[in-house]
């Protein structure tokens, strides 16, 4: 009965975010030219929303290279890319989370997400933090060259994921964080989180790559980098809205709702298909998206 009480105020609060969806555009003073000239980005966030939630990767991965072949501006890209994610990442944290409540909350392979999220989401948003206020310099040579960056980034990416796909196979699986596991998440979500705030990716893959390559449940391994993800993007996006002021809002009218259905469907999509297919064709996404990003063809 309590299952099922939970199942109507779920659909009842989606109700509420399509109403308030279409309320909002309904009431643009262009509604005509904007539905005409940004509705294909409704898409754009639907399939960017589930490459990150069914992956653990941010979805930078899918709209820094396309927001960079529009021709926007390096800022832009990245803080429209970040107010994108707080609405996909956000979708996909929720259903993950109410997933590990429902199917796994006796699973000792999923025992560790509180404790993964208490290590990793301070260090990650303190990393944004630092990037964006104390490394603002530096983080605007990394914009300078951000389309290089990326792709050199994308491409380890692409070859830790590799690495990552032969060790699904292994039949013992981890279930508890060692202190070696503790300290190496505390750092890498710190670096994941400067990364974050630099190139729009980068904590919720480094994580779930490090938790793949130590023996943990792939699927929690996901669920993890895209809470993470969804706390990290929440805790930097302040900047963009007070500081940078470079979001594009009419991309973030449409791309932000397809985000936030990718990010619902995204944890179907994991459960459905291998998550051994899942990750080699991610992987080899990644690398063909980076590869297009370095300066080769020019």
């Amino acid at each position: 009965m309590s299952q099922l009480i939970q199942q109507i105020n779920e659909h009842k609060i989606k109700l509420l975010l399509i109403s308030a969806w279409l309320i909002i555009l309904v009431f643009q003073s262009d509604f005509s030219s904007l539905l005409v000239e940004y509705s294909g980005f409704l898409f754009l966030g639907i399939a960017g929303a589930i490459f990150a939630n069914s992956t653990g990767a941010g979805g930078g991965v899918v709209f820094v290279p396309f927001f960079n072949q529009l021709g926007l501006d390096n800022i832009t890209i990245v803080a429209t890319s970040f107010a994108i994610q707080c609405c996909g990442m956000s979708a996909g944290a929720i259903t993950w989370w109410q997933h590990n409540k429902r199917v796994h909350s006796d699973d000792p392979e999923w025992t560790g997400l509180v404790r993964g999220l208490v290590t990793t989401v301070p260090c990650s948003i303190a990393g944004v933090l630092v990037a964006q206020f104390l490394l603002a310099t530096l983080g605007e040579s990394v914009s300078e060259s951000l389309h290089v960056y990326f792709g050199l980034f994308s491409i380890l990416l692409a070859v830790f994921i590799y690495m990552s796909i032969p060790l699904m196979t292994r039949q013992t699986i981890r279930t508890q964080f060692s202190v070696l596991d503790v300290i190496c998440l505390t750092v890498i979500a710190f670096a994941g989180g400067i990364i974050t705030a630099w190139l729009s990716v980068g904590v919720g893959e480094l994580v779930a790559v490090y938790l793949i390559l130590r023996g943990f449940n792939i699927t929690f391994a996901i669920a993890l980098a895209v809470i993470l993800s969804a706390f990290s993007v929440w805790g930097g996006i302040t900047y963009h809205i007070t500081e940078s002021q470079a979001i594009y809002w009419d991309i973030i009218l449409f791309a932000g709702a397809g985000a936030v259905i990718g990010g619902m469907i995204a944890k179907h999509v994991v459960l459905f298909f291998s998550p051994a297919r899942l990750k080699l064709f991610f992987a080899t996404w990644i690398l063909v998206m980076g590869i297009a990003g370095l300066p080769l063809w020019q």
